[in-house]
């Protein structure tokens, strides 16, 4: 009697109804840091209210088309996993630069285009890098990623960084009371409720904001019912040196974070992360990158506040958040529909981040959690690792004196502690050491039963 193959969680279909309600979760999840990024390269550009909207859907448009390459994936694109993706704000700085001294948009979308082919060539370069990411290494990135997006929760629970009422005891009791509806539906409600809990919560947050005038939406009235981004609309772009050289160094960032987010969603779901996988997702990463920079947008990258929402769901389907990917479709088409998702205020999205992002930093402990940290430097390459993450999330203008390129770098807490990790891992664990010759063993590191039968079987695959 023939037995079918049991399909992985990162292939199953859900049924249509929980395909929506768990897409529409992820979207609401990364909208805010999705529309951020031009809101903020267009105000300081002081684009026109016109201009500073078709940005948005524009962004919205390609954010879906983007998670739908990363998510379902054609030949050589897309890691195929439940990846969310949306602009990087690793480029706002630089983007900002450019568009301010001359250059304009056209000179952005030149140097997005550029550094969108120079991500799809490095891929593979990246992909073998994955040796250098056993669970030391990966455990403290996700741990970082997890640590520095809280404080981005913080600011949307306070009211929204920059906001009138920043800090209004009200703000913080809104937020409490969708951290408390969310931890209730999960504590509480059934199994299929629970792993919508983010988006009760935000739905329940909401139905109390509006009576007690958190929110209005007077803005869905004056939104335009379709909108169409089209190729080149603020003109044909323009390739200046300067420009392109800041953008290509905002690449290997962005490839550093993705390759830190593809890991973790990887390890959340049970499909480990393979060199060529991770080729063909920082590919689609380029891909969308120069679609980007044709369709009037900026950069894009894996986001990890939805790496944390997998983590909190347990929802593993790639198809969840391709439907996430659907609706940032739909939202971008529809001008109209994007304005009621961003009438939600910043305290609602602030209760439910709490959750997301800390369970980010609690897969980070529990993949730490395979390390030995016994009769070698492991814990050394975690502390100074975390240390430099969160440095500049705690003290931002910290390296506001170093040039550009390296403030592009070390700015982001992500790549910050993502590449000393790295480099911490090499110089005690692959490097010979005082004790006699620590040559480069099986992706291994010295010093650990666990860890090297962990890094064994990755290295095996690799």
């Amino acid at each position: 009697m023939a037995t079918t193959a049991p399909v992985h969680p990162v292939d199953e279909v859900p049924p249509a109804r929980q395909l929506a309600a768990f897409g529409l979760q992820h979207v609401l999840a990364m909208y805010a840091g999705a529309v951020a990024v031009p809101l903020i390269v267009g105000g300081a550009m002081e684009l026109p209210p016109a201009d500073l909207a078709y940005l948005i859907t524009a962004d919205l448009l390609i954010c879906g088309v983007a998670t739908l390459v990363q998510c379902v994936g054609f030949w050589r694109f897309g890691v195929r996993l439940p990846i969310m993706q949306g602009c990087t704000f690793a480029a706002v700085s630089p983007m900002v630069l450019i568009g301010t001294t001359g250059g304009g948009l056209p000179a952005i979308y030149g140097s997005v285009i550029v550094a969108g082919l120079a991500i799809v060539l490095l891929a593979p370069v990246f992909g073998r890098l994955l040796r250098f990411f056993p669970p030391l290494v990966t455990g403290t990135v996700i741990l970082i990623i997890g640590i520095s997006l809280l404080p981005v929760a913080g600011n949307w629970a306070a009211g929204g960084a920059g906001s009138s009422d920043f800090g209004e005891p009200r703000n913080i009791a809104l937020a409490a009371f969708v951290l408390a509806v969310v931890l209730g539906v999960q504590r509480f409600a059934p199994a299929f409720l629970s792993r919508i809990a983010v988006l009760i919560g935000i739905a329940v947050g909401l139905a109390v904001a509006v009576p007690f005038g958190f929110t209005d939406f007077g803005g869905v009235a004056d939104a335009d019912w379709i909108g169409i981004s089209t190729p080149f609309h603020f003109g044909a772009p323009a390739f200046e040196a300067s420009a392109i050289i800041s953008m290509l160094v905002v690449a290997l960032v962005t490839m550093t974070e993705t390759t830190g987010d593809l890991i973790a969603v990887g390890e959340m779901t049970g499909r480990r992360v393979e060199p060529r996988s991770l080729s063909d997702g920082l590919r689609a990463d380029g891909l969308s990158t120069v679609l980007g920079g044709v369709f009037n947008t900026f950069p894009y990258t894996a986001y990890a506040q939805n790496v944390g929402l997998v983590g909190m769901t347990r929802v593993r389907s790639r198809w969840v958040v391709a439907a996430a990917g659907g609706i940032l479709v739909l939202l971008g088409l529809l001008p109209k529909l994007g304005a009621v998702v961003a009438a939600i205020p910043a305290p609602v999205l602030g209760g439910a981040g709490l959750v997301m992002f800390g369970t980010v930093a609690a897969s980070g402990l529990r993949t730490l959690a395979e390390v030995d940290f016994e009769g070698n430097h492991n814990l050394t390459v975690v502390a100074v690792s975390v240390a430099m993450g969160v440095l500049p999330v705690g003290v931002p203008t910290v390296y506001e004196k170093f040039p550009d390129w390296f403030q592009t770098v070390m700015n982001s807490g992500i790549s910050a502690g993502c590449v000393t990790a790295i480099v911490l891992n090499l110089l005690f664990n692959h490097l010979p050491g005082k004790g006699g010759s620590a040559a480069l063993e099986a992706g291994g590191l010295a010093g650990g039963s666990a860890e090297e039968s962990v890094d064994k079987s990755r290295e095996e695959v690799v």
